[in-house]
């Protein structure tokens, strides 16, 4: 009984909210939108399965900048490349807000990178842009990594002599060992069972966020944390890779040299130790856990899912895969690892893995931004504490901007001549001030480890190319591609 007077408490509490900000609402000159229903808003028009199709749809009668309320919560979606950039870029400044994500906001504590903003954001990224950069992300140092994680993949691989296997925990390991490597000054072995475990959680993390309940969770989680649910044991694996990441921040403790940074941790730890009495500074322990769980989630999961799709792609298509495998042999041969420099003489394998991004489309909505004061918008006014999303997922499929958006289409990216081409349509990192701190090591990581891969083996499966199916497993927060045993053969 006194469970569902609390439950009742709460939607009155939420009613009497939803009835005040519609009447403030009216105060301002919003975007235009649907009409609401009281408490869920504008959910019974999405498409719990893909609302950012949903969004799309919308957007053919309301135009590219609409007001719609999830749940309670008032939200502005921007559709389309023109309204996206004209948002992130040209008014990047008011647009840097972070959305108070629930389910991210549990899971960090409210600290970090990921989702902060003002004072906090500031000393955080412009922190963690310089200690990557210094530890080599986007240069020689980190290509070289890359290139020594990519023969231990590669000898793995070989282990199973031309057997099914499932590649995405070799992926995972892999990947995130770079990511390692920069945060923690090391790698794991593939037989770390430790490693390995927290590698299992991490997929169930986005698998989660991106089912309904994980959208339910995001939307009510006042309720959803009084419910019985998967999401209490999602939160438990959140707790067991915090409890991993502290356990690795008290080993740097004892063994630190402020003379001699070994990597990330460090170099926080230090200049955590040179604003002990500096009150203002964001630099204490709380940020530091947060911020390794930003780069170790994010720099792990997002890449080696695209790596998995990508050979999905070239199964389903053996012949882009043979032409890729044709230019690295001309290119480069079979013998030496690839590096950055020969990208730009292989513009068909560079276009192939430029257009698995773009149609993948790994993060639809990208993360939420917010308005942390009022903004004017294209004649409208935004309200202060409004969600703002940025429409990822418009950007990368819009028909103006792509010959065949619905298509997987590598000539998106080549020229008359068969040169690559850029497109300022091309937004999987997201753009502006908030764009993903990681985007030159993931394309680095992409290109070194998918032509290694094709110089050394021809991927197919059991089923043949027919049985691939690219229409993604899960698609939400975030559009995650189905598993399949694959086969790799040596060349």
């Amino acid at each position: 009984m006194e469970y569902f007077t609390t439950v009742s408490l709460a939607g009155f509490i939420l009613a009497l909210l939803w009835l005040l900000s519609v009447k403030n609402s009216r105060k301002y000159y919003l975007p235009p939108g649907p009409a609401a229903l009281p408490l869920i808003g504008n959910l019974p028009q999405l498409d719990k399965y893909a609302p950012f199709k949903s969004f799309v749809k919308l957007s053919e009668k309301y135009g590219p900048v609409m007001t719609m309320y999830l749940g309670w919560q008032r939200t502005v979606v921007l559709v389309g490349y023109d309204a996206v950039k004209e948002a992130l870029v040209d008014q990047a400044d008011e647009f840097t807000g972070r959305g108070p994500v629930p389910f991210l906001f549990k899971a960090t504590r409210g600290y970090g990178l990921g989702i902060s903003n003002g004072e906090r954001w500031r000393q955080l990224r412009r922190f963690t842009l310089t200690t990557l950069r210094d530890f080599g992300m986007g240069r020689k140092g980190m290509m070289e990594w890359i290139q020594e994680e990519s023969k231990h993949m590669r000898d793995r691989i070989d282990t199973f002599k031309g057997a099914p296997l499932d590649p995405t925990f070799l992926f995972s390991c892999s990947v995130s060992n770079v990511i390692c490597c920069l945060v923690f000054g090391q790698r794991f072995n593939f037989e770390d069972k430790q490693f390995l475990q927290l590698l299992t959680n991490i997929p169930e993390l986005l698998r989660f966020i991106s089912s309904p309940m994980g959208q339910m969770y995001n939307l009510f989680p006042w309720l959803m944390e009084r419910l019985p649910g998967r999401q209490h044991t999602v939160f438990a694996y959140v707790d067991e890779v915090r409890a991993f990441i502290k356990t690795k921040i008290q080993e740097h403790k004892e063994t630190l040299d402020p003379s001699f940074p070994r990597d990330y941790i460090d170099c926080y730890l230090i200049r955590m130790n040179q604003e002990k009495d500096n009150h203002t500074s964001e630099f204490h322990y709380d940020n530091l856990v947060s911020t390794v769980l930003n780069l170790f989630m994010a720099g792990t999961e997002t890449t080696s899912t695209t790596l998995r799709y990508a050979l999905a792609v070239l199964i389903k298509h053996p012949d882009m895969q043979e032409k890729m495998q044709q230019e690295i042999d001309t290119v480069i041969g079979q013998e030496r690892s690839p590096n950055m420099e020969d990208r730009k003489s292989l513009p068909f394998t560079d276009a192939v893995i430029h257009e698995v991004q773009r149609f993948l489309d790994i993060v639809p909505f990208s993360l939420p931004h917010y308005a942390l004061e009022d903004i004017s918008f294209r004649g409208y006014t935004i309200p202060k504490d409004t969600v703002i999303i940025p429409l990822l997922h418009s950007v990368l499929k819009e028909e103006k901007q792509w010959a065949t958006p619905s298509s997987f289409n590598p000539q998106h990216f080549l020229d008359q001549n068969g040169d690559f081409k850029k497109n300022p349509a091309f937004v999987p990192f997201s753009a502006g001030k908030r764009a993903c701190v990681g985007e030159s090591l993931a394309r680095m990581e992409l290109f070194i480890f998918l032509v290694s891969l094709l110089q050394h083996f021809t991927f197919s499966c059991r089923g043949g190319p027919d049985s691939i199916n690219l229409i993604p497993e899960y698609s939400s927060f975030a559009n995650l591609p189905r598993r399949y045993e694959i086969i790799a053969t040596p060349r």
